[in-house]
């Protein structure tokens, strides 16, 4: 299988739990909280290894909460390219709410990266990572971390197939098509709605904004996620259609992820981006149907594979 990079460069230890009630005011008590390694990088890199392939997970880390994120990684039979991070690593957690089954997200800052910093980077990763790789770019890029910063890597990585899951300005700037073209480029249904200012209630709206995100450049294949409606794709092969596959959703932490994960394992496998598409789409389903920040299990993957259905649109 081709090598895979993926690039965590504001990392997080994730802690889950959950309280009988979520309310202000009061002492909330807990149950026992669980402890994951996060950050979209790295999530991509742990459902990889879970779903039985390889990738190596390029990590930034800095001070207590970095060594035993590394822990974590490395505990779960990570390949860890680690790089110092200009300060320490991030916290973020997850509380449920067990009468309500709603979850509460809290995601905290990381450290800020100048310029400099962050093109040394890249220029190791451009020594150190086979020419034929997949990198994916997954996550919030750090503070400090300009709008120009991923087509900059881009363009450093040279023939390096890359796969872009960010948000917020750095998605923003992508959609606008800079150069060079990325091999993939992911988003939610909330980001498209947002890029769009178009409500994109059906999957024929959205593969239609992707194919305008593709033809401007934002990425050769544009994927956008539609939550319970699946996913749509637009890319060489077409305008596709791939469903959920999962009943209910027990916790959606790192389903997006999961997919990225799931997706970008088939096509260094060599298949189809099609079959990729349905197998990411197996990923995030098996993700949602598991606890906490556990993404997918490989017994949930196999089970959820055959309901996954792709359409051509």
């Amino acid at each position: 299988m081709t090598q895979i990079l993926t690039v965590t460069l504001n990392p997080a230890l994730d802690l889950a739990t959950s309280a009988a009630r979520v309310v202000p005011g009061v002492k909330l008590r807990c149950a026992p909280e669980t402890r994951e390694p996060g950050g979209g990088g790295v999530n991509v890199a742990r459902a990889i290894t879970q779903l039985g392939g390889k990738a190596t997970a390029l990590v930034a880390l800095g001070g207590p909460n970095g060594s035993v994120l590394e822990e974590l990684l490395r505990a779960r039979n990570l390949d860890v390219m680690r790089v110092e991070a200009p300060g320490e690593t991030r916290h973020s957690f997850a509380v449920t709410d067990e009468q309500s089954g709603e979850q509460y997200r809290f995601v905290l800052s990381g450290p800020t990266w100048s310029a400099e910093q962050l093109d040394d980077m890249v220029d190791g990763m451009v020594r150190d990572v086979d020419e034929d790789a997949f990198v994916v770019m997954s996550g919030s890029m750090p503070p400090g971390a300009d709008v120009d910063f991923l087509p900059r890597a881009c363009a450093k990585l040279g023939a390096r197939r890359i796969v872009i899951d960010t948000s917020g300005i750095h998605l923003d700037h992508q959609a606008k098509g800079p150069a060079p073209t990325p091999a993939v480029l992911r988003m939610d249904s909330h980001e498209a709605m947002t890029l769009s200012r178009q409500p994109l209630a059906s999957r024929t709206d959205s593969v239609a904004f992707a194919e305008i995100l593709r033809k401007r450049g934002a990425g050769e294949i544009v994927i956008i996620a539609r939550g319970k409606d699946g996913s749509v794709m637009a890319g060489p092969s077409g305008h596709w259609h791939v469903n959920a596959a999962n009943d209910g959703v027990v916790s959606a932490i790192g389903a997006g992820d999961s997919f990225v994960g799931g997706f970008t394992m088939s096509l260094a496998a060599g298949l189809s981006p099609q079959e990729a598409l349905r197998r990411g789409a197996a990923a995030a389903s098996a993700a949602c149907v598991s606890e906490g920040t556990q993404l997918c299990l490989p017994e949930d993957f196999e089970r959820l594979l055959p309901l996954t259905q792709l359409t051509q649109i």
